[in-house]
């Protein structure tokens, strides 16, 4: 089956109590049946709480992040481990992304079963059964692409056992830690040699690039990212002058990098790439950008630095409702942590819905989540009902689009215009 025959399948799942939110006169239908009926987030019996994603914030953050990339002469595979939704993944392709970066093999499996045709892995993979796997893709399908992290001797031992045999080899680059003390990667340049020499000594693998992920640099800042994204520069052009990476390989040397708080670092450090012995491949990975948030990617997104580049707009909205009000500085609604985003900060009230009317949430905090309920601070005078819906702000879309399984898509009106299904 075809990516896009298996998309169009995604439109013929039935409508039943494994999702969340979804009006329960719609069991049965399919979701192409439930879309056509355009049916109101708040008024065509959708039940809280409800995740929803805003189809005009949805389009304007894939656009503006398309227009960067395309100004700063950056392909781009964004990360997919953020929403594991497929189609979102063939949206960011429309919108010029090279590929989707990946960090787990169940999610590469995700990927190909919906037509990703490039897939960067940025884990060093050493699991011999998913490595077999890997190889039979590329030697099932010519026009896949797979590249992966190598950062240590041991691991490039352990994939070459493995994939002894196989047809094509698989393209990996060194990652390059970001420090000491920070998550994977080579330490230092010396022992980045080291691993390259692993891999030229097999026939199974094949070295096209360097890569690494800034967000680990300790106690970062603007000049200690920018002098870390400086040494993995100089360390492709080191391994480039010794002749370690493989002509043959299609996309030339890949030089990664870029997560969703630095890329405007990235951007202007991989301005800077010498020219080398064959075309660079500048490879960003940012993934959050999809929904943003309001919370922590509000608060470190690169384009607070860069306002005249545009800004991003939180797309997601959790909409729950009042339950309880037992006394004036006190309330109660009914999301919690299997609904809500909270391992980096809770969410944030943003609107109150009475009536068809919305108004802000003035007066209103989380303070606390139990597994099914928000606890709410409210201050003296605060206007708030048992039964308002209240519209919750979320921080980090990775932890957001884990909960749901099927995530209505919601113009300004309400209007349900799509259903994003997500694979975790």
């Amino acid at each position: 089956m075809s990516g896009t025959e298996a998309l169009a399948r995604l439109a013929e799942d039935r409508v039943d109590h494994r999702f969340k939110g979804l009006p329960p006169d719609a069991d049965g239908l399919t979701v192409a049946e439930l879309t056509a009926q355009r049916r109101n987030l708040f008024t065509d019996g959708f039940t809280t709480p409800v995740l929803a994603l805003s189809a005009e914030r949805l389009r304007h953050n894939l656009a503006l992040i398309q227009t960067y990339a395309a100004r700063h002469g950056l392909a781009f595979a964004p990360h997919g481990k953020t929403t594991m939704a497929p189609q979102l993944f063939r949206r960011q392709i429309e919108h010029g992304a090279w590929g989707i970066t990946l960090a787990v093999p169940h999610q590469v499996r995700v990927a190909r079963a919906y037509g990703v045709q490039r897939v960067f892995l940025a884990n060093e993979l050493v699991d011999p059964a998913a490595l077999r796997w890997i190889a039979a893709e590329l030697a099932r399908d010519e026009t896949f692409r797979f590249i992966c992290y190598v950062d240590s001797v041991r691991g490039v031992e352990l994939m070459d056992a493995a994939l002894r045999g196989t047809a094509r080899p698989l393209d990996v680059v060194v990652e390059l830690a970001a420090g000491e003390g920070a998550r994977t990667g080579v330490r230092t340049e010396a022992e980045c040699a080291a691993v390259a020499d692993a891999v030229a000594a097999t026939r199974t693998l094949r070295l096209v690039g360097v890569a690494g992920y800034e967000g680990e640099v300790p106690d970062a800042d603007p000049e200690r990212v920018h002098a870390w994204l400086r040494r993995l520069v100089a360390l492709a052009a080191d391994f480039d002058k010794a002749g370690r990476f493989d002509a043959a390989a299609p996309d030339g040397i890949v030089i990664s990098a870029g997560g969703s708080a630095w890329f405007d670092a990235v951007a202007d450090v991989f301005a800077e790439v010498p020219e080398l012995s064959l075309p660079v491949l500048k490879l960003l990975r940012s993934g959050a950008y999809v929904s943003h948030d309001d919370g922590h990617y509000r608060k470190v997104t690169p384009f607070n630095r860069i306002p005249e580049e545009g800004a991003l707009e939180p797309a997601f909205r959790l909409w729950a409702q009042i339950v309880s009000r037992p006394s004036p500085g006190q309330a109660f609604a009914n999301a919690g942590k299997r609904d809500a985003a909270h391992d980096l900060d809770l969410p944030f009230p943003r609107v109150v819905r009475r009536d068809g009317t919305e108004r802000p949430a003035t007066g209103i905090e989380v303070t606390a989540l139990s597994d099914q309920h928000a606890w709410l601070a409210t201050t003296p005078g605060t206007d708030l009902e048992v039964g308002d819906w209240l519209g919750l702000g979320l921080s980090h879309p990775c932890t957001s689009f884990d909960k749901w399984q099927l995530i209505p898509v919601a113009e300004a009106d309400g209007t349900v215009v799509e259903y994003i299904r997500t694979f975790f």
